[in-house]
């Protein structure tokens, strides 16, 4: 584990914070480059045109490597594969709803390659379970089929809040998902059991709504006192504590005052153990 990455269960060197694109509709292009110009190496996307533009994700990359030098092969990329469940039908879809589930799988990945005008994906990720175990690991089957190609080099599973659910996939997996990313909020008890488990098998849990989820967090003052004395901010603090206990946040801030400052807490030596402990308890670690 560096300052920066770390290397999880499938060797994959996979940045300490992530930038997200949920939601940037046709700023996605501009945001993206922003974020990368400001230092940040992890891209996490979806090809589900309902939340994401994938293909702004894309653009953004050509014009990085054209115009900034910055390579695709120095970033890491993440995407995910939506089922019919999880898209705006009335938007274009990328596969044909109406073909098998593993055909829809297939062309959601082709699409995917084709947006980010790359031909692999550092993380692929299903973006959530269907409706049974049979059928997500129908999808999950054959995620594991491009890691066998070469064409992506982890796998992964978002939305999943069910610690039963989460061991199956697992026990069924022949590569094993390498990180799960979920809302992490008091409503879900903070995944604590899930968070237990994937500390036991060395899954990374990536963490999304971090900051809007948690404003009583955010306003306690213990973190209030650990942002002053080391001049930042509730956020810095909450996310420098997030990477000490071993979570890999996702932001997605639009500001570039505030990317600067997240990146800034990968720099910010580990919070000692005592103030490490006493939040562990705001998060009922």
């Amino acid at each position: 584990m560096s300052a920066t990455a770390v290397i999880t269960n499938a060797g994959v060197q996979m940045p300490r914070l992530i930038y997200g694109t949920a939601w940037k509709k046709e700023a996605t292009t501009q945001l993206v480059i922003k974020a990368i110009l400001n230092g940040f190496r992890g891209i996490d996307t979806a090809c589900q045109p309902k939340h994401y533009s994938e293909d702004l994700v894309g653009q953004a990359l050509v014009e990085l490597e054209n115009k900034h030098n910055i390579s695709r092969q120095d970033l890491f990329i993440q995407t995910k594969f939506t089922s019919i469940h999880g898209q705006d039908q009335s938007k274009p879809l990328p596969y044909n709803p109406h073909s098998p589930l593993v055909e829809q799988v297939r062309q959601s990945f082709a699409t995917s390659l084709k947006n980010l005008h790359t031909n692999y994906i550092d993380s692929l990720v299903l973006h959530s379970p269907l409706q049974s175990h049979e059928l997500t690991m129908e999808v999950y089957r054959e995620f594991e089929k491009f890691v066998d190609n070469g064409q992506v080099k982890q796998l992964g599973i978002s939305n999943l809040y069910d610690l039963n659910r989460l061991k199956r996939l697992y026990d069924d997996a022949r590569h094993k998902p390498s990180v799960i990313q979920n809302r992490f909020h008091a409503e879900t008890n903070f995944d604590n059991d899930i968070r237990r488990f994937c500390r036991e098998k060395n899954i990374y849990y990536q963490s999304f709504w971090t900051l809007t989820a948690n404003p009583q967090i955010l306003g306690h003052s213990l973190v209030q006192q650990l942002a002053q004395e080391r001049h930042g901010t509730p956020a810095q603090v909450f996310f420098r504590f997030l990477m000490d206990i071993g979570l890999t946040p996702l932001t997605g801030t639009t500001d570039e005052k505030h990317m600067k400052e997240d990146l800034q807490v990968l720099q910010w030596p580990s919070l000692d153990n005592d103030s490490i402990a006493k939040l562990k308890k705001l998060i009922n670690d």
